[in-house]
């Protein structure tokens, strides 16, 4: 028995992975990797995959990458954690300092957790809590998107609207109030991206007038609803929906756990509206894909409704064991440092023009009712009728057949449902690109004719 399988054998008998039926497994074979290195995986028998979704959009700039490798090193010799309640260290010091000088203007503290459901855990708490601190004892209801996704823990799972996920435990859900997607693949054939989302915020702004007294936050996924489908929509609708949070003295939280660090074309997709959330939820790059880490940013108009003597009890009473580890705050050091050092966000602007060059094919094959966009991140929506729209059923699994024909070239794919989708590693270069189009392709063309 090769090295692979019998390390398989063993997963199986002792391992639940996630995200995953496990009868899948008697017939769909894991890949047992040994190591990576740049944009590559690499199992047992030498075989190489081509990460490109950056295992699960968390790696920014490669596998083992040297800087954040000799930055976790450097600090692994130094200190690996204290817990930071009474305590704190300079690492996580100096990693809030820079993300507060790059994230949007006004978000003035971090709050620290372990994954990005946990940062929206906080801030929903923190949201309600701050009302509650000022005596607004009616604000006890959040604002979600249709088709959106914030989580698997309770509270960022009842704020979410994909039915895969939540349906099963919608008992134990609190309940939200549910507005229309600005999603522009449901937008009129010759209708604008903005004017659609103007029409859409239509929905929105009705709920926030006649709730506003009930209403503690809205919560959004800017620019890309990447659970839902990689949905897009226009970044105007975060302009319209910052007014009316604004007017209607509503909190915004922006959960940018996917789509923040470079994801949309901005370091945050906020910047492209122009807008700063009272809350932002960050995780999944902020370590370059290295650790555990993730952050809750806010303000301090927020920060100061925690603020007084113990005994009158409004402190935020939440905490984490590893909150602020050091190894993952200085990984996110390093992250940071790359950014601004290799100026990553005008080399992305040139990478996403070539990604968009390799997949405007795409366009017209029959069975693609949809290829979109935004910044690193390309979705191909597979149908069964490209003229009505009609999807495949889902339990034909098209997306998977992409998902094993690309393993067979050397390429890691991972479709949601039927829509494949391209979220690289922000090193792949140009004759990867057209590589990864390429065996798309040819991954779609069995996929629709099987």
């Amino acid at each position: 028995m090769s090295i692979s399988s019998s390390l398989s054998k063993r997963d199986l008998s002792v391992l639940w992975h996630p995200c995953t039926q496990m009868k899948d497994h008697e017939t769909l074979p894991l890949i047992s990797i040994k190591r990576g290195e740049g944009i590559f995986l690499e199992d047992f028998e030498g075989n190489r995959y081509l990460d490109a979704i950056s295992s699960w959009w968390v790696n920014l700039f490669g596998h083992c990458n040297p800087i954040i490798n000799a930055a976790i090193k450097e600090q692994l010799d130094t200190l690996e954690h204290v817990m930071l309640g009474g305590f704190t260290h300079e690492s996580a010091v100096v990693l809030s300092e820079k993300l507060l000088e790059v994230a949007p203007k006004g978000l003035s503290k971090c709050f620290y957790s372990d994954n990005g459901s946990s940062a929206v855990e906080i801030a929903l708490k923190m949201s309600f809590q701050s009302w509650r601190n000022q005596g607004k004892l009616k604000k006890t209801k959040f604002v979600s998107l249709e088709n959106s996704y914030h989580g698997e823990t309770l509270g960022a799972l009842a704020v979410s609207n994909v039915a895969l996920y939540k349906q099963t435990f919608a008992p134990l859900l609190m309940d939200v109030i549910t507005v229309p997607s600005p999603d522009s693949y449901h937008r009129e054939l010759d209708e604008l991206s903005r004017d659609y989302a103007i029409r859409q915020f239509q929905a929105m702004d009705a709920v926030l007038s006649e709730r506003a007294d009930e209403i503690c936050a809205v919560i959004i996924e800017p620019l890309i609803q990447c659970a839902g489908n990689m949905r897009m929509y226009h970044p105007y609708y975060l302009t319209l929906l910052r007014i009316a949070c604004d007017n209607y003295h509503i909190h915004l939280i922006a959960d940018e756990v996917a789509v923040g660090f470079g994801r949309t074309g901005t370091l945050f997709g906020c910047e492209q509206a122009n807008i700063s959330p009272d809350f932002l939820c960050i995780a999944k790059g902020l370590t370059g894909g290295y650790l555990p880490l993730a952050a809750t940013l806010t303000t301090d108009a927020i920060y100061q409704t925690f603020y007084d003597d113990y005994h009158k009890l409004t402190g935020f009473f939440h905490s984490h064991s590893y909150t602020g580890n050091a190894l993952a705050c200085r990984a996110g050091i390093a992250t940071l440092g790359i950014f601004q050092q290799q100026g990553i966000i005008e080399k992305n602007k040139q990478l996403a023009k070539i990604m968009w060059a390799a997949v405007a094919p795409f366009k017209e094959h029959p069975n693609i009712s949809d290829v979109r966009q935004t910044g690193m991140v390309v979705a191909i929506e597979l149908v069964k009728n490209k003229q009505t729209r009609e999807p495949f059923a889902w339990q034909e699994r098209r997306g998977l057949k992409v998902y094993q024909y690309a393993l067979t070239q050397g390429i890691l794919l991972r479709p949601i449902g039927n829509v494949v989708y391209f979220i690289p590693p922000y090193i792949i270069t140009e004759e990867q690109i057209k590589q990864l189009a390429t065996v798309a392709w040819q991954g779609i063309q069995i996929a629709v004719t099987d």
